[in-house]
């Protein structure tokens, strides 16, 4: 990771950007470093190829992953086999090639296909263009009967960053393996490599632990309710809890071992002091004021009041002046170093509530007794000690920006979330960033008009997203890793959901990431997303189509309410009605301002490109409008 900026810096430079009016760049998605057509004409693949792959098993895998794609043609048998040719497809290990880890490159000619890279990483990446450049029949699950052929291209390509992230919070709501490693699938055509898997919060614990099975018999579990986050039934206590699951020791590491073939990583987290009660379920001692209940959706534990300035209502958080506590993580970050090999443990740090440290003699008497000036100072003595605690195991601590309040660990890594200035003043200080702020890649916000949309409390539209800069001015460079999506579950119960809301905005924070940094073309953005969209349909993918829906902003006052409508791409026409009737291209379309009929009772609005409707259409009460002023 801290090699790949001097490299990128290079090629970034050589950056052939004009590409996006290219109709074969137009297909890619992230933004390829370099691309130029090489003739008009084709390579058809034949029915029978024999693809050769070089360099050892790992390179074969990558291989196959592309035969079985070939294969989804019915006319397609094709073969993978070891050793070199002059000809044909070819997977090949070059060692005199980029030393960016990721690089390849990518050629087709008339004769065959070559993909090459200094190692298997890029080859894989390698493939995922090249199956990019081939029909949309090329993702389908099923069979299909067409025929492959490529336009003839040589491709340059390596990746901006090291860190390529999403996030997925199974803790909310629990989503099985297989969904788990789909959500791997996915992300890996985009070129993310690093799984950061929130497995532990307040609402539930998701990951085994030998030896501690009370943590899954008790904080695994709870009533299931339906509807919106924070404002649900409370449970009654006879309610059975059935809702929620767990992963064991053997299905992490068949998790775990898939991601490799895809070459992502997966960061555990276990997210500790604050966000604790289904662990404090299993183990109330751990807490400073113990009993804490069995956590519940639908139980108000927390207080967020306006000035952010939040506090639990009962006792969600891991007490620091607990020996039993670090006895008690020393067990949890053993299973966990052992389940996951990459470098990092993610130890969460967020939004811990301290209104009962505040009134716990133990904590008074631990300030006194290590000369801690404020509740800040605990919390970081608290996170010193958990890193030592995964160093002992051999690996690295990363935390929410909350972890540098009171004073960093030393070697921690920092995923600044509260902006990018906690990021940048963390690298000042020459400790590794992952930058992932909420007003750029919290992919939970709505991403529409809230009228068309779960409720949560923020609104983040693409192309809010397509602005995301990782690297802040003034920083050395090889301290910002890269960043990541975050998509937290509180309102996602089901994976066509977690579908939806990930895709496509996290296109987006994909070509962030990989393509370099030079000034972006969001027109040309577009376009691809909307090529990429045809890939999702053909692959069963669901996403969202927001970008064709009107942004309504709302203006003036009680007595005459005025809406201006923002559409988020070009070439689009809205059409309006005031009058309870559905709107067609034959209606109203939105020029300027507009005032609502005083006695109007519904705005339905709907997007159209030419004569097609392109988008949903909206309905919303004037007396919601209202509320909005």
């Amino acid at each position: 990771m801290k090699k790949i900026l001097t490299a990128c810096l290079l090629l970034c430079s050589l950056h052939v950007f004009s590409q996006t009016g290219n109709p074969v760049a137009g297909q890619l998605l992230p933004a390829v470093v370099s691309l130029k057509t090489t003739g008009t004409g084709y390579f058809t693949i034949p029915a029978n190829a024999v693809i050769r792959a070089s360099g050892g098993e790992e390179v074969i895998a990558v291989a196959k992953l592309f035969s079985l794609a070939l294969n989804h043609s019915a006319t397609y048998k094709t073969t993978v086999t070891g050793g070199t040719a002059s000809s044909g497809i070819r997977f090949v290990i070059d060692k005199s090639g980029s030393d960016v880890k990721g690089a390849y490159k990518l050629s087709v000619s008339a004769t065959g296909i070559v993909v090459s890279a200094k190692e298997p990483a890029g080859l894989f990446y390698g493939l995922q263009t090249l199956l990019q450049l081939l029909p949309p029949a090329i993702e389908t699950t099923g069979r299909t009967s067409t025929t492959w052929k490529l336009s003839r291209v040589e491709i340059t390509d390596a990746p901006r960053f090291a860190w390529r992230g999403l996030m997925l919070d199974v803790a909310r709501h629990f989503f099985t393996v297989a969904e788990v490693k789909l959500f791997i699938d996915q992300m890996a055509k985009y070129k993310f490599n690093v799984l950061h898997w929130h497995l532990a919060d307040d609402q539930g614990w998701r990951i085994e632990i030998k030896s501690l099975p009370r943590l899954t018999e008790i904080g695994a579990w709870r009533p299931e309710k339906t509807g919106t986050f924070g404002d649900m039934s409370v449970p009654s206590p006879d309610e059975p809890k059935t809702y929620g699951g767990f992963y064991t020791h053997e299905q992490i590491r068949d998790v775990v071992a898939y991601a490799r073939t895809r070459f992502v990583d997966i960061v555990p987290e276990i997210d500790v002091p604050g966000h604790s009660m289904a662990a404090l379920a299993a183990f109330p001692n751990l807490a400073c004021i113990p009993g804490v209940k069995a956590p519940s959706a639908g139980d108000k534990f927390m207080e967020w009041p306006a000035s952010g300035h939040f506090y639990g209502l009962v006792d969600n958080s891991l007490c620091p002046a607990n020996e039993e506590v670090y006895v008690f993580l020393d067990k949890v970050f053993t299973e966990v170093a052992q389940l996951f090999p990459f470098e990092y443990i993610h130890m969460g740090g967020d939004e811990t509530a301290r209104n009962f440290w505040e009134k716990s003699d133990a904590i008074k008497a631990l300030m006194q007794k290590e000369n801690l000036k404020n509740l800040d100072e605990v919390q970081a003595y608290f996170v010193k000690r958990v890193a030592k605690i995964i160093a002992a195991k051999g690996k690295k601590m990363i935390g929410w920006d909350e972890i540098m309040d009171g004073g960093l660990a030393e070697n921690a890594a920092v995923m600044s979330w509260r902006g990018l200035k906690k990021g940048a003043d963390a690298a000042k200080d020459k400790h590794y960033v992952v930058m992932t702020p909420t007003d750029f890649v919290y992919l939970d916000y709505m991403q529409s008009d809230v009228s068309m949309e779960p409720p949560v409390y923020a609104s983040l539209r693409l192309h809010k997203t397509y602005q995301f800069e990782p690297m802040p001015e003034g920083v050395e460079a090889k301290y910002i890793l890269g960043g990541q999506g975050n998509l937290w579950t509180e309102q996602v119960y089901n994976f066509r959901q977690v579908q939806y809301m990930v895709w496509p905005r996290s296109f987006a924070i994909a070509e962030v990431l990989w393509s370099p940094a030079a000034p972006r073309n969001w027109n040309g953005f577009v376009k691809r997303v909307e090529t990429q969209f045809v890939r999702l349909d053909s692959a069963q993918v669901k996403y969202s189509p927001a970008i064709y829906d009107a942004d309504i902003i709302v203006k003036g006052d009680s007595n005459q309410l005025l809406l201006d409508f923002k559409p988020e791409i070009e070439d689009l026409n809205l059409h309006y009605s005031f009058d309870n009737s559905y709107p067609d291209q034959f209606y109203p379309v939105y020029k300027e301002t507009l005032k609502v009929p005083r006695d109007a009772s519904l705005l339905r609005v709907i997007s159209y490109r030419g004569k097609k409707p392109i988008g949903r259409m909206m309905s919303v009460p004037v007396k919601d409008l209202k509320k909005r002023l």
